[in-house]
């Protein structure tokens, strides 16, 4: 493979994250309810707006999910293996193979994207942060869903919150397991 192949790569995968990242963190930010007039929120609703609202007319949010954003996340990276096995033909998928390698990476996608906020979201719990910096309550209405369930099965010991540490457990054989049986089988067909 040639270095322009390589920065082409690159490339691809940098505009098709940040493309996906938007989508997904609306997504995230309408589930959780987060406080619409948060600049981060802000931000997103206004650049995801033009392409979401004519799709939304006819794909309807389903118990706070927004599924178009899910829609238009799943069809980016479906987009983006495409032009990955044009740039590098030795990983060529059939059609429907590159459908399942779009589920794959944006499930892997979403548990990286978890990963790098109950991360971030621990460190900033022994750090004095400041409350008003928009960031922080985002960043604890999003993560707070997805530790729940782990803070009921394992409760404060001495004051520390080792939810965290079961949830990024949990995110990594997610990540071990299902999104690797789903990239295999996306090659295989």
């Amino acid at each position: 493979m040639t270095y322009l192949a390589n920065a082409l790569i690159l490339l691809i995968q940098f505009f098709f994250g940040c493309a996906v990242a938007l989508f997904v963190f609306r997504l995230l930010a309408e589930a959780v309810r987060a406080d619409f007039y948060n600049p981060i929120c802000q931000f997103l609703y206004r650049a995801t707006n033009p392409v979401l609202t004519p799709i939304r007319r006819a794909i309807p949010t389903w118990r706070r999910i927004n599924l178009a954003a899910l829609l238009i996340a799943w069809l980016l990276e479906v987009a983006k293996n495409a032009l990955l096995c044009l740039v590098v033909p030795d990983v060529w998928a059939s059609y429907p193979g590159t459908l399942v390698l779009g589920v794959a990476d944006l499930l892997d996608f979403f548990m990286m994207v978890y990963l790098i906020m109950i991360f971030a979201w621990a460190l900033l719990s022994y750090v004095n942060v400041d409350a008003r910096n928009p960031l922080v309550p985002l960043l604890g209405k999003i993560v707070d869903p997805a530790l729940k369930p782990f803070r009921r099965v394992l409760p404060l010991i001495g004051g520390f919150d080792l939810s965290p540490m079961l949830a990024i457990l949990a995110i990594l054989l997610v990540q071990t397991v299902v999104v690797a049986w789903l990239t295999n089988f996306g090659h295989a067909i």
